[in-house]
């Protein structure tokens, strides 16, 4: 270097904890997700990082979130974790399988008002997925597989 002062700027770049970030919700903030109407095929998993067959159908979500992802179609994954578990399990398991679609955090714990909301033939046991495009709905509570799910979204595109 020669004489002359030489400056070093560092930048100091923030990192995501997550690829995205995952809101704590109540219903009333969930429901006009439920209510779209437009040309855009939307499937709704309601999961839980606890529940074995929520989690073991989760790549099948994944591949056909990929599937169509130049499509007009779009994943919301609504997770009923407890709110105190977003750091500890949610956030790592979103991490660990690159889940790109949005996720929310659904912290209502009123159920029996609203799991009627998203179809009056919920049980509310998870998990639980709906699939609609404007007036056309299908609800399937229970665990489905690729076939399925992709059978679920097809007639609506």
């Amino acid at each position: 270097m020669s004489g002359k002062p030489f400056l070093l700027l560092i930048l100091i770049v923030p990192v995501l904890l997550s690829a995205q970030e995952i809101e704590i919700v109540d219903f009333e903030t969930l429901q006009p997700e439920l209510q779209k109407y437009d040309d855009t095929v939307r499937i709704v998993n309601f999961w839980a990082t606890w529940c074995v067959p929520c989690v073991q159908e989760m790549p099948y979500f994944i591949k056909a979130s990929e599937k169509y992802q130049n499509k007009k179609v779009k994943f919301l994954f609504v997770s009923l974790d407890f709110p105190k578990n977003l750091e500890s399990q949610v956030i790592p398991f979103i991490r660990k399988r690159k889940i790109k679609d949005k996720v929310i955090l659904l912290d209502d714990p009123d159920a029996n008002s609203w799991i009627n909301q998203v179809d009056s033939s919920w049980s509310g046991a998870i998990p639980a997925t709906l699939v609609y495009r404007g007036n056309k709905r299908s609800f399937v509570e229970g665990s489905i597989d690729y076939e399925e799910l992709i059978k679920m979204i097809e007639p609506k595109l």
